[in-house]
């Protein structure tokens, strides 16, 4: 590759998304030495925002708001020089003029990279029930790894029957008093093995044909009103937490013909965060694996940097 063409670039990396996934992407392109942008959703904000604590992240024992935590990782990526942009992404393209040259949009400026990491993340499904919306944070949640201690002896409802649904009500029962699983069929979805657990489990009742209707509290979440899908009559139960597990949606949609989806819209990738188009990297939740949390977002992050270097000093012809 010519270094006339190479010279026609603006950045080394483009990293698009501000969470855990980006951030470290940031930090540790910044840190070494690569021109870097990381353009951060004017629209959108990392799920970790919403997070009223987080206390099994390594080095912060009592625990931190997910906000404050987010803030820390910009900080630390701005002191090594990343550059940032609030803007909302609505374009990639490769460059007519370089086949190895990325074209992004944001914020109506287009600027050329050699890279690019896809850090976009996913959002949960919602159901779009009166409550759920106002008392996020407050009630009800979308991860049972992350808010499961907060109820300890308490009662708590699970919204799902699919395998995520069941393993994380499996999960909260080593916190909750009850766990009371909410499935509009009358079976489950879950692998069996799943399903054979969770009717072992004392702590599990199952309502049957039901869909979530309505999040009741005050400050907190105190109850939920349920509707049955063949008569359609509404009930109450009495409930501390409501834990929602419909799926999540991963923010792809600008991939869509450049790279390689699932079945799901998550980004394919190798074990190093090679996406299917050269140049192009994915890291976090927008990524297709098994475990999501803020611990495996952020080691994708600095993967997904240290495979785009290799590919950067390659097209620069430098050794590495």
């Amino acid at each position: 590759m010519s270094k006339e063409k190479l010279a026609q670039y603006d950045y080394d990396v483009i990293i698009i998304g501000g969470g855990p996934a980006g951030y470290t992407a940031g930090i540790y392109a910044a840190r070494a030495g690569l021109k870097t942008l990381l353009v951060e959703g004017a629209a959108t904000v990392s799920q970790i925002t919403i997070t009223d604590l987080i206390e099994n992240y390594p080095g912060i024992p009592d625990g931190i708001n997910g906000f404050d935590l987010i803030q820390l990782f910009k900080n630390q990526a701005m002191k090594f020089g990343l550059e940032s942009l609030a803007a909302d992404v609505t374009s990639i393209k490769k460059n007519n003029a370089d086949a190895v040259v990325w074209e992004i949009t944001a914020g109506g400026k287009t600027s050329r990279s050699l890279s690019i990491i896809a850090a976009t993340g996913a959002q949960w499904r919602k159901l779009g029930v009166p409550g759920e919306e106002e008392f996020a944070g407050r009630g009800v949640s979308y991860c049972a790894t992350c808010d499961g201690p907060f109820y300890r002896n308490k009662n708590v409802i699970v919204v799902g029957g699919g395998d995520t649904a069941i393993q994380e009500a499996l999960f909260l029962t080593h916190f909750a008093q009850k766990v009371t699983v909410v499935h509009r069929r009358d079976r489950l979805r879950a692998a069996d093995i799943l399903q054979k657990r969770a009717a072992a489990q004392k702590k599990i009742e199952f309502v049957w044909k039901a869909t979530l209707a309505e999040v009741v509290g005050g400050d907190l979440v105190t109850a939920v009103k349920l509707k049955n899908v063949d008569s359609g009559k509404i009930s109450e139960i009495p409930a501390e937490g409501v834990f929602i597990f419909v799926g999540r949606i991963p923010n792809t949609g600008l991939f869509k013909g450049i790279l390689q989806l699932d079945n799901t819209g998550y980004i394919i990738t190798d074990d190093n965060m090679c996406a299917s188009a050269p140049g192009i990297y994915a890291a976090g939740d927008c990524r297709a694996k098994q475990f999501r949390q803020v611990i495996t977002a952020a080691g994708d992050g600095a993967n997904a940097i240290y495979s785009a270097e290799l590919y950067i000093a390659a097209l620069k012809g430098e050794s590495y």
